[in-house]
């Protein structure tokens, strides 16, 4: 029998017969506010903060506030499965936690606090190339559990071709290349404090552990730290890279690979014609471009036109159950989940993690049933309804 996600708001009031609740609210949009309230402004400004004025993830939010779910009744949902197959792999949800860098600004666990957490309740949990966390521990942290790899495609082929291969060898089963970071945005939080993690040598530990990288070291990395940063920034990404150098990833990755940052159906077909295995339709959760258009926006014309080619996923401005309902309408086989959980790891380590993902989860499973679906195979575009703003 499937897990029911929902059952968790009955553990949550049987809990409440002791006298115990939740450490954290179970409405996550009050997260960012609470962590604003108990944590440093750099680091928290580095995870909230935006391009520009923020207008971008203000759309992601209005993109979801406009499309409402449209229930229907007297539908056997007594029985819910929320599993699904994602690049060839069983996931118990249409979920997995996204990307993030540098999580030891939010808490001293870091990447391996919210990978144990993903691991516990099941989900992916994609490890960023800029944690602060090498790839191996992370890995030794989750045993058997589904991992996948982020990649920030760097400059030198030798550290790229180094990344990979200690991915496959550490068990990361997906490869999740980040196209969207060819250069950092213009983020006024970060340039207000001058605040920027990488180059106090935080968010570097694939690198600093890397071969690869350390072979263009003219001394190692603790007797002369600065000199690293400096090699890490000049090769962390690469604004010259094209499609064609997409072989290159084919060549020296044999499992799936997913684009990430993918907003054009013209992209999406690129991507397809190409060999890959996936795109993630996302603006990096605002983070990139000012003024871009919402992610959520762009998800239908993407799944539109590839979403018989590829597996389509979806990030950016996901914050409720409501709104992977409405993300799986719209096309998305799963979603990526960012900030939220990267919030409850500032909050209370592992456990906040874990609290996020079945909030959201059971939150889903309830949204699911009370509009009238027992799997999310059965979701689709009829289930929303746009409400001009």
């Amino acid at each position: 029998m499937a897990k029911h996600w929902a059952d968790f708001q009955y553990e949550i009031y049987l809990h409440g017969m002791t006298g115990a609740v939740p450490r954290l609210p179970t409405d996550l949009t009050r997260l960012e506010e609470l962590t604003e309230q108990r944590l440093g402004p750099g680091p928290v400004g580095y995870v909230a903060g935006n391009a520009g004025n923020g207008s971008t993830a203000r759309a992601n939010r209005a993109a979801f506030e406009r499309r409402r779910i449209v229930p229907r009744m007297l539908r056997d949902v007594h029985e819910r499965d929320l599993s699904v197959e994602v690049l060839g792999r069983a996931l118990p949800a249409p979920l997995a936690l996204a990307p993030v860098g540098v999580l030891s600004i939010m808490h001293p666990d870091a990447e391996s606090a919210a990978a144990r957490a993903a691991a516990a309740q099941g989900v992916p949990f994609v490890l960023s190339s800029a944690s602060s966390t090498p790839m191996e521990e992370v890995a030794e942290a989750m045993g058997g559990a589904e991992r996948w790899f982020q990649l920030y495609w760097p400059k030198d082929v030798e550290v790229a071709r180094s990344f990979l291969g200690r991915a496959r060898t550490a068990g990361f089963t997906a490869l999740v290349v980040t196209l969207d970071t060819p250069l950092l945005s213009w983020r006024p939080r970060d340039l207000d404090r001058a605040y920027l993690p990488f180059l106090h040598g935080v968010g570097t530990a694939n690198y600093f552990s890397d071969p690869a990288f350390l072979a263009g070291l003219a001394k190692p990395v603790h007797e002369d730290p600065n000199a690293a940063v400096m090699h890490f920034v000049g090769m962390f990404a690469d604004p010259a890279k094209s499609w064609p150098d997409l072989a290159f990833l084919r060549e020296n990755w044999d499992g799936p690979i997913v684009l990430k940052g993918v907003l054009h159906p013209d992209d999406a077909r690129l991507a397809a014609d190409a060999g890959m295995d996936g795109v993630v339709v996302s603006n990096h959760g605002g983070r990139q471009v000012a003024g871009a258009v919402a992610a959520a926006d762009a998800l239908p014309g993407v799944a539109e036109a590839v979403g018989d080619r590829l597996t389509v996923l979806f990030d950016s401005g996901v914050r409720t159950g409501d709104d992977v309902f409405k993300a799986l309408a719209l096309g998305a086989r799963a979603v990526l989940l960012g900030r939220p959980y990267v919030y409850g790891l500032g909050l209370d380590g592992q456990a906040g993690v874990e609290h996020v993902i079945r909030c959201l989860l059971a939150e889903l499973d309830l949204t699911l049933a009370l509009s009238g679906h027992a799997t999310p195979s059965t979701i689709g575009p009829g289930d929303l309804t746009d409400i001009p703003v």
